[in-house]
């Protein structure tokens, strides 16, 4: 199934108000020190209501910038919100890189980081979603919480989310990379995921070079009878794919209570 996005969904619009973008500092016992991450608060955000949020991760190179530098993340959103088109949301922007030193540099294949990425499972459960439900009006139950990302980050958002069902009910993968498990590892209890999940969306670029593994976990979920979203989109592993992922992913979250 392709849809495309209307044009002009990621520019800046003049009847769309502004949602607000920090980047904040929040202590990670599992890697030793302070971490960055980047939270988006819709327009209107108010400190008097409880709000879902939706934890959104980047790709191999990047870190919790690139979804606000290269996404458009703020005038995609900002843009649905004037349209009526989202629920209100938190959107946190991880930097998925969990090692002492996680700015973007030098090889982004050696080892050490890779692995990181892996690390980032601890990170996320235990010092970043502490801190988002301690500092901000966020949502606890498993129902209000998505996990979503891009290549490296869909890899993340497939392992972490699958394997922790009793911390999300929503989760997106869009073009996952070869960091993604083995369809019978991520789901090795089919049914169970089939009761609890809201939504798994997995989608990917027709001219990608890692669909095999988007085609391998759609195919093993349609065997084992997993309600998803499967969405093949025109385009490569690239921007164009990611921005309209979030486009149309970001619609259909927190919706179906």
């Amino acid at each position: 199934m392709k849809a495309v996005a209307p044009p002009g969904f990621d520019q800046v619009q003049e009847n769309s108000r502004q949602g607000q973008i920090d980047t904040v500092e929040y202590f990670s016992a599992t890697v030793g020190n302070p971490r960055k991450t980047m939270i988006y608060l819709p327009p209107g955000f108010s400190g008097h209501r409880r709000y879902p949020v939706l934890y959104l991760l980047h790709g191999i190179g990047g870190d919790e910038a690139e979804w606000s530098r290269y996404g458009r993340l703020r005038e995609i959103l900002d843009n649905l919100y004037a349209a009526g088109k989202l629920a209100p949301m938190i959107v946190v922007l991880p930097n998925g890189r969990a090692m002492p030193d996680d700015r973007v540099g030098g090889d982004i294949f050696d080892p050490e980081k890779v692995k990181s990425f892996e690390t980032f499972e601890s990170d996320l459960l235990h010092d970043l979603i502490p801190f988002i439900e301690s500092n901000y009006p966020a949502e606890t139950a498993r129902e209000k919480r998505a996990l979503a990302g891009l290549s490296m980050g869909g890899g993340q958002a497939l392992n972490i989310g699958l394997g922790h069902l009793e911390c999300f009910a929503w989760i997106g993968a869009f073009s996952p990379a070869p960091n993604t498990r083995e369809p019978e590892l991520l789901l090795p209890n089919p049914e169970e995921a089939s009761a609890r999940l809201r939504l798994l969306w997995l989608s990917c670029g027709d001219r990608d070079d890692l669909k095999p593994i988007s085609d391998r976990t759609h195919a093993y979920l349609t065997e084992c009878q997993v309600p998803h979203l499967w969405r093949e989109e025109s385009g490569g592993h690239d921007w164009s794919v990611w921005k309209n992922d979030l486009y149309h992913f970001s619609q259909l979250l927190f919706k179906n209570d």
